[in-house]
């Protein structure tokens, strides 16, 4: 163990924002954690939905008590029935930061949610909305669905589409107003690999693909053991059904899905399964884009040293 008596290690007292990123169940919770503790951090969550109160089983949340004493932010912000966009997020994350950079701490950033992660440790200014396109693209999703939006999203900029699960049709919806009112792909006003930050430090996990296929289907069936059917139902008089941003969320759209009628408890998870995959491998190809990102093997005995020895180059 590399430390001293203020919980930082060697070396790393002038590190400026940390994010651990990668692709869902790969570990990165627990090495922030860890990461935190040895260097006086403080943890800072940017997964889109365990903003969310009550949404704990199906985003795999860390309860308090394996938080081990470290601080956390952005946890437990909002009602499931509140709306939450990447800028609002950017707003809250970036506030977090700086409080906790001002206190002489180190922020961990921690989250699957490539875009919000981007969002947040680089520049990124966000395209402007037109009201009447939206209004018109969201009819069009209420009549059609969200996978032909997605086939339309398609035809005008296959590159967002790959990047937009066909299910999530806010996301859809919104990268279409953008090619509408820019004339530019949607991909064009992400953000580029120009860190907001001084002395940024991006820590991937890396986990082979058949590995992290086993890694989600046994999480799938933990959540399930673990009572997610009964918290989505809990959910339900808190207006889940009809959240904007949460309902979407993988594992509670379809629960939400099952407890409708539309499909059975086996088929649910199956899907769950399924669909978690497809977003872990979304969630690669998004992170292995950045160069600034070092890798780490997730099952490293000595992962932790080796994050701190990333963290302080």
């Amino acid at each position: 163990m590399v430390g001293v008596a203020d919980g930082r290690a060697g070396g790393v007292g002038d590190t400026g924002v940390i994010a651990v990123v990668g692709p869902t169940a790969a570990g990165k919770s627990d090495l922030a954690v860890a990461l935190a503790r040895r260097i006086g951090g403080e943890v800072v969550n940017v997964d889109a939905y365990q903003i969310y109160r009550g949404m704990d089983v199906g985003t795999a949340k860390m309860p308090e008590a394996e938080r081990a004493g470290v601080p956390h932010h952005l946890l437990d912000v909002l009602d499931v029935s509140a709306p939450a966009t990447v800028a609002e997020f950017q707003e809250w994350a970036r506030a977090a930061v700086d409080d906790i950079t001002v206190r002489g701490a180190v922020p961990v950033l921690v989250g699957g949610s490539a875009l919000y992660v981007r969002a947040v440790v680089d520049r990124f200014e966000f395209p402007g909305t037109d009201p009447t396109v939206r209004a018109r693209l969201q009819a069009d999703l209420d009549a059609l669905g969200p996978e032909a939006m997605h086939e339309r999203l398609r035809a005008v900029d296959p590159a967002a589409a790959e990047t937009i699960l066909a299910s999530n049709g806010r996301r859809i919806v919104r990268a279409l107003e953008v090619v509408e009112i820019t004339g530019r792909p949607f991909a064009a006003s992400l953000p580029g690999h120009d860190a907001y930050y001084d002395g940024l430090r991006l820590i991937g996990l890396d986990v082979p693909r058949d590995v992290l296929d086993q890694r989600i289907a046994s999480r799938v069936d933990r959540m399930w053991e673990a009572g997610l059917v009964d918290e989505v139902r809990g959910l339900l008089p808190a207006g889940l059904a009809d959240a904007p941003t949460a309902s979407r969320a993988l594992g509670y759209a379809q629960v939400l899905a099952h407890l409708a009628g539309e499909c059975s408890e086996d088929d649910a998870r199956d899907a769950t399964v399924r669909g978690t995959r497809k977003f872990a491998r979304r969630q690669d190809a998004w992170f292995r884009k950045d160069a600034r990102i070092v890798w780490l093997p997730y099952d490293a005995p000595d992962l932790v040293d080796r994050a701190v020895a990333a963290v302080a180059g």
